[in-house]
């Protein structure tokens, strides 16, 4: 499990990103795989839960994960839903409710505002950083009264530019939002290179937020002990693990 050198400094705060290692989950699973949605076995990946939510301190059942699918829609929470929310974003300011997210190369971004005691979780891959889901997020919570000095941001482990290799109608699609997308591409060797975690960063910093951390982690790089949905693909394999993000309120 990674820390975030700025929150970690908060004791009325869990979080934690954690990696593929210290579950049950075997094969390409092995071990912390925390996907309902992938093909592993559904008594693992429940055991899995069980085990990150030990080490966040709260109950399984007060573990709140999304229904994923890449959009920019996000939730505000006073208690644990009745059932599954379908988006990509997720903030509350009750305690001892986690919110999870996860990934397997997208970025998952964790958000908490010290002053208001208000947290924030979001799934970021291209789609939804496209859809300026952290826009939203921040917007969302400005509404509910957070001041852009007193929040914190966190860009956990995603995948690096170096491994994620785009087509000619990707870049074309990002200059046409923005030219000044530009700066998060380069080529080399006749392919193209997008990077994500800089995408993103420069999203959070235009809305003016200066308190961001980048968690540096490639998810591809098998040395580091990710899931990975590239790394997969590239090994023919056809489903793979996700790993989960987590911030809760004592």
């Amino acid at each position: 499990m990674i820390k975030s050198k700025k929150l970690k400094k908060f004791k009325n705060i869990k979080h934690g990103f954690f990696n593929s290692i210290g579950g049950v989950s075997t094969r390409q699973y092995k071990s912390l795989n925390c996907g309902i949605g992938s093909k592993d076995k559904k008594i693992n990946v429940i055991k899995n839960l069980e085990i990150v939510s030990k080490k966040i301190n709260v109950r399984k059942n007060k573990l709140i994960l999304l229904r994923q699918i890449h959009s920019n829609k996000i939730y505000y929470i006073k208690k644990i839903p009745k059932k599954k929310l379908v988006g990509d974003g997720i903030i509350t300011s009750s305690k001892n409710i986690a919110l999870g997210i996860l990934t397997a190369d997208c970025a998952p971004i964790l958000f908490y505002d010290s002053k208001k005691n208000i947290i924030s979780a979001a799934h970021a891959g291209w789609k939804g950083a496209y859809k300026k889901i952290v826009v939203k997020m921040i917007n969302y919570l400005k509404k509910k009264g957070s001041k852009l000095n007193d929040l914190i941001a966190i860009i956990g482990p995603c995948i690096s530019q170096r491994n994620y290799e785009i087509k000619e109608d990707f870049i074309k699609k990002f200059l046409n939002q923005s030219q000044a997308n530009k700066r998060h591409f380069i080529r080399k060797n006749n392919k193209i290179y997008f990077d994500l975690k800089s995408y993103i960063f420069q999203q959070l910093k235009n809305t003016g937020i200066k308190n961001i951390e980048i968690i540096k982690k490639d998810t591809f790089n098998p040395k580091n002990k990710f899931f990975s949905a590239r790394r997969s693909l590239k090994n023919k394999i056809d489903d793979y693990g996700r790993n989960i993000s987590i911030i809760m309120i004592k």
